[in-house]
């Protein structure tokens, strides 16, 4: 007979599949926190922009025009440049509602898309959040389902060769395979080489 792999083989090589399928939801969730602070940084800017203060360059130019003798003329220009900072207030105004009835958007329409775009956060903050371990299937339920997959291969004319709690190794003739069910439930099958 060939050799056996190990229960910590079996562990490491279901290991490299989970840890590969974490780091993609880990980037992912990178990325949608780069997109909200990308976000809420233009919509900082926007902000800053309305209620910011506006600058004015000023410039005085003085010309001073000196006679000394007849016919003759001295002239000196001075340039000043003075920046001025002013700030204005616009005074707030009340609306009635008839001059409010340009709108033609009705509310509930308003409350209906904010609902929307709040279904939509959580769905993609669920998504990104899902783990294996987390709210997984009981131990129970992954063991009936790895024993019925170990069965279904086992009337193919496979035979047991090992069997763990979440893994069993099943050989034919030359070929072992490896099946295993993760704490989400889901069950692989694939061939391990000797």
């Amino acid at each position: 007979m060939g050799s056996t792999p190990t229960p910590a083989v079996q562990t490491a090589a279901i290991g490299a599949e989970q840890a590969w399928h974490h780091g993609a939801v880990a980037k992912a969730a990178k990325l949608s926190g780069l997109g909200v602070l990308f976000v809420a940084g233009l919509l900082l800017a926007g902000v800053v922009a309305a209620g910011g203060r506006a600058a004015q360059p000023t410039t005085t130019e003085t010309t001073v025009e000196t006679t000394t003798a007849p016919g003759t003329t001295e002239s000196t220009t001075v340039t000043l440049q003075q920046t001025t900072t002013r700030r204005v207030i616009v005074p707030t105004t009340t609306t009635t509602s008839q001059e409010n009835s340009a709108s033609t958007t009705p509310t509930w329409v308003w409350v209906l898309l904010g609902a929307v775009a709040l279904a939509a956060v959580g769905l993609l903050v669920a998504l990104l959040t899902r783990r294996g371990g987390q709210g997984g299937v009981p131990g129970e339920e992954r063991r009936r389902r790895l024993d019925g997959a170990v069965a279904s291969w086992i009337a193919q004319g496979w035979a047991l060769d090992n069997q763990t709690a979440d893994s069993a190794v099943l050989r034919r003739g030359a070929e072992v395979m490896l099946v295993a069910v993760d704490e989400a439930g889901n069950v692989s099958a694939r061939p391990l080489s000797q």
